[in-house]
């Protein structure tokens, strides 16, 4: 386990993963969507403390905010595959610091966590077509089939979010996730030690 993992007030630090995600800051967004939160903590917690602890964090907030929504859809498998490939990146090379490798990172991750969130979506309506609701429960079937409701414009929507979310985490990463690896660093480095 890594070192950030044994501060308390560091693991404490993945609430704000839910706050912001509840206080939706309207500063930061494009087009009504918000940034992924997660993501942007997620960075650079794993890229410091390494694969299993980044592994480990990123289940956790991914739990944290499938909270925030019950349904169907989880954000915590994309999370878990992200903490563990960016703690990889993290431990074989050159420490990533420069803002456009941030902000890169930072939107291939919330493209991989929203294309996860769709494949489940689209999987759940295939496997829950046949009862009328999507897995049984959550948004009726039928309700889509009004008129004006067509799958292109379904499509085109999903899209728009899917770009301006990559567009907002990936603005915001250089700044948000520079500053927290500073901080992270010089808890790993021992600043912070008790």
């Amino acid at each position: 386990m890594g070192l950030l993992s044994r501060q308390l007030w560091c693991l404490a630090s993945v609430l704000l993963v839910p706050l912001l995600t509840l206080a939706s800051p309207a500063p930061l967004k494009l087009a009504g969507i918000g940034p992924a939160w997660a993501v942007l903590w997620l960075l650079p917690w794993a890229l410091v403390d390494g694969p299993v602890s980044g592994l480990l964090a990123g289940v956790a907030a991914g739990l944290l905010v499938d909270g925030l929504q019950p349904g169907l859809v989880s954000q915590w498998p994309a999370l878990m595959l992200l903490g563990l490939w960016w703690g990889r990146l993290g431990r074989g090379g050159p420490p990533l610091e420069r803002s456009f490798s941030l902000g890169l990172l930072a939107m291939l991750g919330c493209l991989l966590l929203d294309l996860s969130l769709m494949l489940q979506w689209l999987l759940a309506s295939v496997l829950g077509r046949g009862e009328g609701r999507l897995g049984g429960e959550g948004i009726d079937t039928a309700l889509l089939a009004q008129p004006g409701w067509h799958l292109q414009d379904l499509g085109q929507a999903g899209l728009q979010v899917l770009l301006a979310r990559m567009l907002v985490t990936g603005l915001l990463a250089p700044v948000l996730c520079s500053l927290q690896m500073v901080l992270w660093r010089q808890v790993v480095g021992g600043a912070w030690r008790r």
